[in-house]
């Protein structure tokens, strides 16, 4: 299937909104006005706002501090009206979350693929992917995405780049701080944490738990969890830092819907999920971690990481109990150097990180289904476990050859293990494979003005296969033994060009992108559950595909007036193509998982008393529910609400954030399958219907 037009409705109003902000260009503004005012920014969030300007690429900076001025349940709220970023609940702590077509196809909940994420610059993705317990927004100071080849410095090779979440500490948190969210369909979040400086000393500690009945039947869930974090500076030239995070959730799980499911009864849930009673308990995830940090000298310094990660699981999903326990350590080390190359200023950045699953990732099936002669409840069916590392070198360096005209030039080695083994109730099924891979990269920024940039790069992406994926995409032996195979390293060449910019109209951001995928990693449902069997997932190497598209971004002014307030929109959209090249079977058919127009904007009112009043729009075109594009799903659009008071001192907030005003009835996140041949079969998890929200957070400074 050939890529359709751009959506009309979401390009038409991002044309109008373009054109009210121009109209509004006569008007005496001070470009300051345009940017947020820095007064209210500290000091690190405006160094990580200058250092991501001077990446080759696409990035996005994410200040918590606005997002927190509404609802803040998942990771879905922390990645709103970012562009080049898709990012959906599936009506728990579990996000869908795709950059340049990442993990398209992989189902929300799941361990995340496609992007390399930290926390403070430490890993978290390991060999096993990204789990996403660990993610309370409310524990963030601020997020810093890098999309594409744009996460070098940071060692991520993966397609869709990285996310780094940094977390409060003592300098930027108050002695004492409460929040307290509540709203529609038994949500509720209780929020307490506390942060100070002493002397050479800094701390950050935070409690959370949250609970909710759900939309769908079915789904409802809890979660609960610890945070902190301490600092301490030996001397100016020495200072380390340690981190825990710890966190369990608890979630029903309601299944996936047909679309006249969606249309008709979007709160009902899968019957046979319902009649499994399918959960999802994640008994207890723990983060460990240690970063110091040698300043050598004003010029050169060298930072040291150290991480723990332990995150089981218990799935309840099918008729067979799945527990898994996976840990895993991680190591890292880089060397950030400033000087002079032949007369020219010269940035070196040379890293070093290793990720290794210990010893006991490993799993056990259990069978639960009743009335089972041949398997009784309790019977061990399966032992199997999986080992993985991944260890990369990458050494990179920005020159100015000319001045205002950066170079930028970086090659990254990635070494892989990935073992899985069936040792129960046949011993013998087992694979092991080794992988040497590279990443160039080349790009160029030219500043050709403070308030005008333009940037281009060329660079390779690696991913390799899960280690768990070489046992879910085998076929079952005699019915009961499984035959582990192997796959292939995921490849893309990408030729990225951009833009980004301060302009009468407001702050503006754009790139294109192009990416010639190899092997790409698809993951299809190829047998759907029922009440005495499992789906089958399986995970494959593809034939060529393209990923390709827009990320556009727009933060306008377009209205003030002294001691009355300031009219502002933001807008983001963004435009993904992704198709195969020629497949012998589907042709150039596009990939199932997201949609190709998905446009985000909100239109603001800020008094200066601290009232602030906003209306907000979600536009998302049709999206393909299989490789062989039989079916899709329906175009949707949703509009929102919010209003508030934060007072002059910031110490107290409070805010009413309703959602979906229309009570739209439309799917979410979608789980592809194979080739449903035109019959509406249940792949999508509908999105929330109208919801308000409501809370108030106080701090003591």
């Amino acid at each position: 299937m050939r890529p359709s037009l751009p959506c009309p409705s979401s390009l038409g109003l991002l044309g109008l909104f373009i054109a009210s902000a121009s109209a509004q260009a006569a008007a005496p503004l001070e470009l300051g006005q345009v940017l947020i005012d820095a007064q209210q920014q500290s000091a690190e969030l405006n160094e990580a706002r200058e250092r991501l300007q001077q990446v080759h690429g696409g990035t996005n900076l994410i200040d918590m501090q606005r997002v927190g001025q509404g609802r803040v349940a998942s990771n879905q709220d922390v990645l709103a009206y970012q562009p080049g970023v898709f990012a959906q609940s599936a009506g728990n702590d579990g996000i869908k979350l795709s950059i340049r077509g990442s993990g398209i196809n992989r189902a929300p909940g799941s361990h995340g693929s496609g992007v390399y994420t930290l926390f403070d610059g430490l890993p978290l993705s390991g060999p096993g992917g990204t789990p996403y317990e660990l993610f309370e927004p409310l524990w963030l100071s601020r997020a810093e995405v890098l999309r594409g080849a744009n996460g070098f410095a940071q060692g991520a090779l993966a397609l869709g780049g990285a996310i780094n979440y940094v977390s409060h500490t003592g300098y930027d948190a108050a002695p004492l701080e409460l929040r307290l969210e509540a709203g529609s369909r038994g949500y509720m979040k209780r929020h307490v944490s506390s942060g100070q400086v002493l002397g050479d000393l800094d701390y950050y500690v935070a409690l959370t738990d949250a609970e909710y009945d759900g939309y769908q039947q079915h789904s409802s869930g809890s979660a609960k969890g610890i945070a902190a974090n301490v600092g301490y500076r030996f001397n100016p030239n020495l200072e380390t830092r340690f981190y825990l995070r710890y966190r369990e959730t608890e979630n029903d799980l309601a299944g996936r819907l047909t679309q006249a499911q969606i249309k008709h009864d979007p709160r009902a849930a899968n019957p046979v999920y319902l009649a499994r009673d399918a959960s999802r308990p994640q008994p207890g995830s723990t983060w460990l971690g240690n970063k110091t940090t040698f300043y050598l000298d004003d010029d050169s310094r060298l930072e040291a990481g150290l991480v723990y990660h332990d995150y089981p699981m218990d799935l309840r999903e099918g008729p067979n109990r799945l527990k898994v326990a996976y840990s895993d350590v991680s190591g890292s080390l880089n060397y950030v150097r400033r000087d002079t190359l032949f007369g020219h200023e010269s940035k070196t950045t040379v890293g070093w990180r290793s990720t290794k699953h210990l010893p006991n990732a490993g799993a056990s099936e259990f069978v639960r289904v009743q009335n089972t002669t041949s398997a009784p409840v309790g019977t061990r069916t399966r032992d199997f476990s999986y080992q993985g590392s991944d260890s990369v070198l990458h050494i990179g360096n920005e020159l100015e050859l000319i001045p205002n005209l950066w170079l930028s030039s970086g090659l990254a080695m990635i070494y892989t293990r990935r073992e899985s083994a069936v040792s129960y109730p046949l011993d013998g099924g087992k694979v092991s494979q080794h992988d040497w891979d590279y990443a160039p990269r080349l790009g160029l920024r030219y500043d050709i003005s403070p308030q005008l940039q333009v940037y281009g790069n060329l660079s390779r992406s690696v991913e390799p296969p899960h280690p768990w994926a070489l046992i879910w995409s085998s076929p079952a032996i005699g019915g009961r033994q499984i035959q582990p195979i192997e796959l292939q390293n995921q490849t893309a060449t990408t030729l990225e060009l951009g833009a980004r910019g301060d302009a009468a109209w407001g702050h503006w951001d754009l790139a294109w992108y192009y990416s010639a995928v190899r092997h790409e990693l698809l993951t299809v449902e190829t047998q759907a559950a029922s009440l005495t069997t499992a789906s089958i997932v399986g995970e494959a190497n593809a034939s060529p595909t393209v990923h390709q598209g827009i990320e556009a971004a727009l933060d306008s002014p377009l209205w003030q007036r002294a001691g009355v307030g300031r009219l502002s929109l933001r807008q983001a959209y963004t435009f993904s193509d992704f198709h195969y090249r020629d497949d012998p079977q589907f042709g150039d058919n596009r990939l199932p998982g997201i949609p190709m127009h998905y446009y985000q904007a909100e239109l603001r009112f800020d008094h200066p008393s601290g009232f602030y009043a906003g209306l907000n729009t979600q536009m998302a075109s049709k999206v393909q529910v299989d490789y062989a594009n039989s079916y899709p799903t329906d175009p949707y659009a949703l509009l929102g609400a919010s209003v508030g008071y934060t007072s002059p001192k910031d110490d107290w907030q409070t805010w009413l954030d309703l959602r979906n005003l229309t009570n739209e009835r439309y799917a979410a996140t979608v789980t592809p399958g194979y080739n449903d041949k035109g019959v509406d079969t249940a792949r999508s998890t509908p999105g929330e219907g109208f919801g308000a929200y409501v809370g108030v957070a106080y701090r003591w400074k």
